[in-house]
């Protein structure tokens, strides 16, 4: 699966420049902010902030550290990373799912013929909360998915407290979740990505 129409969302913010001097060439420096997807390399960065994020408020990880490889071997392409300076401070991992509704399947596996993107986590270093950077890393990854013209929806579970937070992003209820985590229970939720015509010809897919 090609992502190259998608690249235009993973390009650099912005990039640090070191003042040159007569005669000396420009040093090389990282983006001060870039997005880009995952690599299984990612794999432990990825896990301890989705460990921090997810244990102090639920008690559970969406994904464990072999399952984030897993996904990130299998459909890299479907995640996003957000970097600053070289250091991962918010992801999104998903993979492709085959049907309506989620089951417990999708907590694991990836169906390369799906059509719907089942977005498996979404977490913030917690050094960079209460930024909005979430709102803004889900924004960039929707609109990456849009360029992906295998992509029908997008489909998450959260907790209720989380449902306002999505629907901000333009993701719908369905109702209650068939997947269940111990105690904890959760609202299916879906956003459209297929058919924004405007939004491909003005976003450089």
């Amino acid at each position: 699966m090609s992502v190259v129409s998608a690249l235009p969302f993973l390009k650099d913010i912005h990039m640090h420049r070191a003042p040159m001097s007569p005669g000396r060439q420009r040093r090389h420096t990282l983006p001060a902010s870039e997005f880009r997807c995952l690599s299984p390399e990612d794999a432990i960065s990825v896990f301890e902030i989705e460990r921090e994020a997810f244990l102090s408020v639920s008690g559970e990880c969406p994904l464990h550290l072999d399952e984030v490889r897993h996904f990130l071997t299998l459909c890299p392409e479907l995640s996003l990373g957000w970097f600053e300076e070289g250091r991962l401070v918010a992801f999104i991992i998903g993979s492709l799912w085959d049907q309506e509704r989620l089951s417990t399947d999708a907590l694991t596996l990836h169906k390369p013929h799906g059509s719907i993107v089942h977005i498996h986590v979404l977490a913030v270093h917690r050094t960079f909360r209460q930024q909005g950077k979430g709102s803004i890393l889900l924004w960039r990854y929707l609109q990456y998915l849009r360029c992906l013209p295998y992509v029908r929806r997008a489909v998450l579970m959260c907790e209720d407290f989380l449902v306002p937070f999505y629907q901000k992003s333009g993701f719908k209820p369905l109702g209650r979740c068939e997947i269940t985590v111990g105690p904890l229970t959760f609202i299916e939720m879906q956003c459209p990505v297929r058919g924004h015509a405007f939004m491909r010809r003005n976003s450089g897919c």
